[in-house]
Formats: structure tokens, sequence, C-alpha cells
């Protein structure tokens, strides 16, 4: 059975009904978006790593449970159960989540670059730098809803449930962080 003409519904149908191998096209399918998301947010590939696996085992347990009731909305009902655990992490380690690099590896080097030269690699990974520092400068309201737009490729209502604020809140606060990373790219500029 070719798993990937499936949507995310009808997977979730068929791992309900004992096809417990759907369950890894699922996970192909969203990894990527769900680990990024946490990573930008926990900045540390192991803790990562680990919210991302107790995020899947919380997702097994609700299907499993028969609680899962979110029809058609798989993706962004994970991402609300990752959010929701890195917000559980900070607030049992009682510090704010800070968007940086240890090693410089991160979503903006998944990005693939055919045959670029020496020059316009370190001019890219320089770009990337810049904009991180920048990112880290925003404000945590603002930094959050940039990464959960740009990084997890949410919506604006699903942002808005996830944080718990309404739509105008959330497009706001993009507003202001897009409005504030042009202001530090002109200082930037001047400098």
């Amino acid at each position: 059975m070719k798993l990937q003409h499936y949507n995310d519904q009808d997977l979730i149908k068929l791992y309900l009904s004992g096809e417990e191998s759907v369950l890894e096209e699922l996970l192909r399918r969203h990894k990527s978006k769900i680990y990024t998301s946490i990573y930008l947010l926990v900045k540390d590939q192991y803790l990562a790593e680990d919210i991302f696996q107790e995020t899947f085992i919380k997702v097994i347990n609700t299907l499993r449970s028969g609680k899962y009731n979110e029809e058609g909305k798989f993706l962004p009902w994970v991402m609300r159960i990752a959010h929701n655990l890195v917000i559980d992490y900070f607030r049992r380690e009682k510090r704010a989540p800070v968007i940086t690099s240890a090693d410089g590896t991160d979503v903006f080097n998944t990005l693939q670059f055919l045959e670029e030269s020496a020059e316009d690699r370190i001019l890219r990974e320089q770009t990337h730098m810049d904009l991180r520092a920048m990112i880290r400068l925003l404000p945590e309201d603002q930094k959050e809803v940039l990464i959960m737009r740009h990084y997890a490729d949410l919506s604006f209502k699903e942002i808005a449930d996830l944080t718990g604020v309404s739509i105008n809140t959330a497009l706001g606060r993009m507003r202001y962080a897009l409005s504030n990373l042009r202001k530090m790219m002109k200082v930037k500029e001047v400098s």
C-alpha cells in the first residue's frame, strides 16, 4: 500500500484499525516541521529530540485511548502538544527560550544550495547568523509567533489557538516582529 497517497486522517484511521506501520509515514511526513519548531524554541539538539519523542508518545497514547478527535487537523494538533511540552519544560526550568545554534547548524542549513561558491556560502552563513542574532533580540511573544509562522508553517488561527491569544493579537505580534527586524537590518546596513 502506498501510504504517501493517503491524507493524515486516513492514516490515523488505518493506525486505529491496527496498521501500526502507518505511524512511520505520519512521522516521516511531519518530523521536520515539528522537530524544527521545538529546536528553535529550546535551542538544544538533545532536549529537542527528547521533547519530540515525548510529543509522539503523547500522540500515540492519545490515539490509542480513542481521545483524538481533531478531524483533519493532525499537524496543528501535534504542534500544540509539542508547544505545550516546551512550555512545560520552561516552566519546570524557570527560564525563557532563546533562539541560537551552538554549532551553527540549524534549519537555515537544511536549505539546498546547488554548487554554491565558497564566497556565496560564507555570505549566506553570515546572513543567517545575523538574522538569528536579530531574532534573539525580539521580545518573546514576537519571537514565538515568528517561529511558529515561518518555521513551523502554522496559520495565524493555529498560532492564536496555541498561544491562547486572538488572531488579531497573533497578527499584530508578527507585524511588530517583522517591523523590528527591518529596523535592525537598517541599523546594521548603516553601521
